[in-house]
Order: C-alpha cells, then structure tokens, then sequence
C-alpha cells in the first residue's frame, strides 16, 4: 500500500522525471543459530548453520536536480520534489527516519536553514569528513502534532548569486568514443578529491541490452600504471 509512510512520495511521474533513478532488491541468507566445535573437530562452514533466515532489502535511489528545475536557487522541499508530503509513518515500520545533510562548508555561520525544527541531529563520518544531519523520526508522537502533515525544507540565507556548487570528494564521469564494436569504447573516469585518503570504490556499470561488451577488453589505469579490481 503507498498510503502511508515514505511511500507516499512514491509518485510515477515525479520520480520517473527526475535526473537519475535506480531501484534494487537484495536478497541475502542469515544465520540465526550456528554450532561451535572444538578442534579437532569441525565441520564445513555452511553445515555450522543450524537455522537460516533471510533478508529482503528494497532500496530506491533517486537525484533531483533542484538548482537547475529551481531557477538557480538551490532550496527545496519534499512538495517541491515529490507533489506530496508525510502523513504518517507506516502502521508496519519499527523505525521510519528522513534524513537531512545540514553539514557547514566552512566555519562562518551555518547557511542553510531546515525546518520545522527536527527530531534530533546525527552527526557521522563518511568518506573521511564530519557530516551532520537533521533527523526527522515519523514514529515521534511530537512530530505531527503542530501540524497535520510534514514537509521538510531547506532554505539558504545567503543570496544564491553567492553560492558556489561543491564538487564530491568522490565523483565520475563516462564518455563513448569510437565507433562499431572493434574501435568503440566506453571509459569511465573516477575522480578522489581528498588530499591524502583513498577509498574502495564498487563501480556499477547499466550496458544497454544491444550493446555487447567483452570482459577481456577491460583496462583500469591509476595514476598512469594499471591496476586490477579485487
């Protein structure tokens, strides 16, 4: 059902219009009771599982490009995006959390503005900085009583003119060069911005159904040298 929860602002035509859209179903084995031994004796590692469960996760990614649809002004809303805003958290959900990157970009005063005023703040480490969060908890029994509906937005206070778009740390870009299949090509190039960090990267390539790549033809080069991925 799309009735309530975050699934309400799973409309068609807002997310199929966006910039960029992936859905993904994981499917994974669980061991719930396994069996210790003793050397000598063992067992195989699968046979250690006494009982398995499995798990279902459905992940879906989607970028809006609110800087370029917004006219130049970089603030959003969830309306502005989805059409919709929250309700309620899904009757069946034991934890349903929006998350909002409220991180500052420099020491002056903190830019952005995000309301109404969240739940709590997370504050974690990704790819090697400090990032904060504006967290907005949909089971919190304060979250909906001001009003009816939640639409979380996030404004800048500085004039936009001002503003400058930061590059990711990690960023890519993919060309086709070439022509046919014996001189046609398709490069992707990975770009690290950090000063001194490396970080593994999972490289994930949609080839369309009538293009036919080989894998012997594949070449990775760092730092002008080449590398093989694990």
């Amino acid at each position: 059902s799309l009735q309530a929860g975050l699934a309400v602002l799973l409309k068609a035509e807002r997310l199929f219009h966006s910039s960029y859209h992936s859905q993904a179903v994981h499917i994974r084995p669980i061991c719930r009771v396994s069996v210790r031994l003793k050397p000598p004796l063992s067992l195989p590692q699968d046979a250690s599982c006494l009982a398995v469960s499995w798990e279902l996760r459905q992940t879906l990614t989607v970028v809006f490009d609110s800087f370029t649809s917004g006219q130049g002004k970089k603030d959003w809303s969830l309306f502005k995006m989805f059409s919709r805003t929250l309700t309620d958290a899904c009757p069946l959900a034991s934890e349903s959390k929006v998350y909002v990157d409220i991180s500052p970009k420099n020491k002056e005063k903190e830019l952005l503005e995000v309301t109404p005023p969240p739940t709590s703040v997370h504050e974690a480490i990704v790819q090697g900085d400090k990032r904060t969060y504006a967290v907005y908890d949909l089971l919190s029994p304060s979250l909906f009583n001001t009003s009816r509906s939640l639409n979380v937005q996030l404004k800048w206070k500085r004039p936009q003119d001002s503003l400058e778009l930061s590059t990711p740390i990690l960023h890519a870009q993919r060309y086709v060069s070439g022509y046919g299949l014996q001189t046609g090509e398709i490069s992707t190039l990975i770009y690290n911005t950090h000063p001194y960090r490396a970080f593994p990267v999972i490289l994930l390539e949609t080839v369309p159904w009538y293009l036919r790549l080989y894998v012997h033809t594949l070449t990775i080069i760092t730092k002008g040298k080449e590398n093989k991925p694990s």
